[in-house]
């Protein structure tokens, strides 16, 4: 039998490792950008084009590559970083397993021209999926500059896996962001198709977070700093009362590399303890820095999940400093404030007995003078009773009249029950139907709202005084291109600059309190939206507002409104289903109700 192990050649082995290393355009964009900061450039500028599907450029003013270092630098596993396994413990720098380069040009196009100081002409390098094309010497700046082009045009299948333009350049966006917010003394500026979205001068760690996400940042941090032998921590947490129902501001960094860690983020999460609402993600920016030989930063491709040595001790750590902190800058309470102080004794009344209390009696009183309230008359006191709810049970039962399936199911007196302010008991012809009302309401709010933004205007409630709201600049420039979809539904915004908008006017069954929220998490489902044939910006506006507007579960209803709950819900296109396609009611037969009653 003839052999039939063989090695792969190494534009094989190059994809295949590309598949660990480059996900999606934001890999190529981190890789780069930790290239260019080993480089000790100080001013590094990075140009995406389609959401980088068509061009990734990072330019920077680093120390370069000599000719050889340059043509070297594509090569699997060829890196400057480390000579040996032990320098695997003890590592300074963002790159250092050689294979990012080597695997992005097995992928793509790439242009490389660089140049060192001492040098008096750079290198230009052309590799087309991993086959260099040419390399010749040019006149070229200190520093290096290198594009990437057409990525994964050699793998179309992992090309269509890609979603759409405007989440790929969420994650972009998020990887610019990590890198910026770990290097505060570096220049960055960001160009997504021309357009500047980010331009970050070099500057301390709390001027960065406010260059990134907006002024209004600035009174919302409270600054964190401790020191041990195990651990250093910097950086700062955000009051509880700015506390989002998104996860997107939670930034640990270890060793000015960012990381992952659901464990460190529940000792974030239990320092709040007490002061978060329900559902709502503490905002944090926390740096630690730790020995070189306690941390192993090469447990995954990415290097972004991390093994501590003695996690344990630095989850109490964390915790401790994150209340210390909420405590010293009174954000949190420092003393027992759950004691009722209204009830302890006066020091003066310490040791005193209780005297005898004095009774004052009426001389003059006469029940029988004729403007004394007579006595109520309770002969029939059973009718005290006859419209009394039974609040015990959480069942509020209430009759309701109408037909709720326009004719489908007639029946003569209908009976309505609202079962733990959650669901809703009615009697049809065939049996009984119990219906969601949160998820029954989102198919009504949604179907409302697609009509008003497809087919016709909805009306705007104009207000005497606007609201100025704070938003991230990548956010803003989301709105700027989503601005006619949003004024169909009824909001009139003003873009006062990069960060801050103005609201002028706002559907008519939104309210001010919503509104912050409301768009926040309007703009977080449409950058985090799947693609798909079916997907639109409209569909994901709408299912959005429905879902935040929808009435919730433990909210009690009147007879009229659940009456008009129903009715609205079986007047939809498509009553059966949630805008998410989970099931809005259920029926019950008599004949299922017979056989329960029968089983036994």
């Amino acid at each position: 039998m003839s052999d039939i192990i063989q090695l792969l050649p190494d534009h094989v082995a190059n994809q295949i490792a590309a598949g660990e290393v480059v996900q999606r355009p934001a890999s190529v964009v981190k890789e780069l950008l930790e290239n260019a900061i080993d480089a000790k450039a100080d001013n590094i500028k990075l140009l995406v084009k389609d959401a980088g599907k068509t061009l990734i450029q990072v330019i920077d003013n680093g120390l370069g590559m000599s000719e050889t270092d340059a043509r070297l630098s594509f090569e699997r596993h060829a890196t400057s970083k480390i000579k040996e396994a032990k320098d695997l413990f003890n590592l300074h720098t963002k790159g250092f397993r050689g294979e990012a380069l080597a695997s992005i040009a097995a992928i793509a196009h790439v242009e490389l021209k660089t140049k060192q100081e001492d040098q008096e002409l750079g290198t230009q390098l052309i590799i087309e999926g991993s086959t260099v094309v040419s390399q010749e010497p040019i006149a070229n700046p200190t520093g290096s500059s290198i594009a990437v082009k057409n990525l994964f045009y050699n793998i179309p299948a992992r090309r269509n896996f890609l979603k759409s333009n405007t989440i790929e350049t969420r994650h972009i966006i998020d990887e610019f962001q990590r890198v910026a917010l770990a290097h505060p003394n570096i220049a960055f500026s960001l160009y997504h198709n021309d357009s500047n979205i980010y331009q970050l001068a070099s500057s301390n760690l709390k001027q960065r977070i406010v260059g990134i996400f907006g002024k209004k940042t600035n009174e919302k941090l409270v600054p964190i700093s401790e020191e041990t032998e195990l651990v250093n921590i910097t950086g700062f947490i955000a009051k509880p009362e700015f506390a989002k129902k998104k996860r997107g501001e939670q930034f640990f960094f270890a060793n000015n590399r960012f990381i992952k860690s659901h464990y460190l983020n529940h000792a974030v999460t239990a320092a709040f303890e007490g002061l978060l609402g329900h559902g709502y993600c503490p905002t944090y920016f926390l740096y630690l820095t730790v020995p070189t030989a306690q941390i192993d930063i090469n447990i995954h491709p990415t290097k972004t999940e991390v093994k501590f040595e003695n996690e344990q001790a630095l989850y109490a750590i964390i915790r401790s400093t994150i209340k210390h902190s909420l405590g010293q800058y009174h954000v949190a309470p420092v003393l027992d404030f759950e004691r009722n102080a209204s009830l302890d004794v006066p020091y003066d009344y310490t040791n005193k007995l209780a005297g005898t209390p004095k009774i004052n009696v009426d001389a003059d009183f006469n029940p029988f003078k004729e403007n004394y309230p007579k006595r109520q008359d309770t002969s029939n006191w059973e009718d005290l009773y006859k419209t009394q709810s039974f609040e015990s049970r959480d069942i509020d039962a209430e009759p309701i009249t109408g037909n709720l399936f326009d004719g489908r199911e007639k029946i003569e007196a209908q009976v309505c029950m609202q079962i733990r302010k959650t669901y809703i008991l009615s009697a049809i012809k065939s049996g009984l139907v119990l219906i969601d009302q949160n998820l029954a309401h989102q198919r009504i709010l949604y179907e409302e709202f697609l009509t008003k933004i497809t087919l016709e205007e909805s009306a705007s409630q104009q207000l005497l005084f606007p609201l100025n709201l704070s938003l991230n600049t990548q956010d803003v420039a989301l709105l700027k291109n989503l601005i006619s979809d949003f004024e169909s539904i009824g909001f009139i915004f003003e873009f006062k600059n990069a960060d801050e908008i103005v609201v002028k006017g706002m559907p008519l069954t939104v309210k001010e309190s919503q509104v912050q929220s409301l768009i926040e998490s309007l703009l977080d489902a449409i950058q985090n939206q799947t693609k798909d044939s079916n997907y639109s910006q409209s569909d994901c506006i709408s299912k959005s507002l429905a879902r935040s507007l929808a009435i919730k579960k433990g909210m009690s209803l009147s007879t009229k409104e659940q009456e008009e709950l129903l009715n609205n819900l079986f007047s939809c296109k498509e009553p059966s289903v949630s805008p998410q396609g989970k099931a809005t009611f259920i029926t019950l037969s008599l004949e299922d109700i017979e056989k329960k009653f029968n089983t036994f």
